[in-house]
């Protein structure tokens, strides 16, 4: 049980059971982690979009953010649209990250 947050299953099957219930109340998608993303996928279909923050190039600090993954392993899990904030606009060179994350994301969908 989290008490903190006053949900007495546990947060995997929350997040499953909101996620089908805003799929089956005609939603588009959910912001979710990238640790729920291949189940997610699973219970709601290909369609259903994932939106994923705490996304955090490899190397890179985490931050606040405690569930981080890195872009080639949040896409990998399913997500569709990553949140990537931090890591490109504290960067010394934006562009530059951001052309080498879309480089490492589009490597994936070359080797599929």
């Amino acid at each position: 049980m989290r008490e903190d947050i006053l949900i007495e299953r546990p947060l995997d099957e929350v997040v499953m059971a909101y996620a089908k219930n805003a799929a089956d109340c005609g939603l588009d998608g959910v912001v979710c982690s990238a640790m729920e993303a291949a189940d997610l996928r699973r219970v709601v279909g290909p369609d259903f979009r994932l939106v994923t923050p705490g996304i955090r190039p490899k190397g890179t600090d985490k931050g606040d953010q405690k569930r981080v993954f890195t872009p080639e392993a949040a896409v990998q899990a399913g997500s569709d649209y990553l949140v990537i904030g931090r890591p490109i606009t504290r960067s010394d060179d934006p562009a530059a990250v951001l052309s080498e994350i879309n480089r490492s994301i589009e490597s994936l969908t070359l080797a599929e």
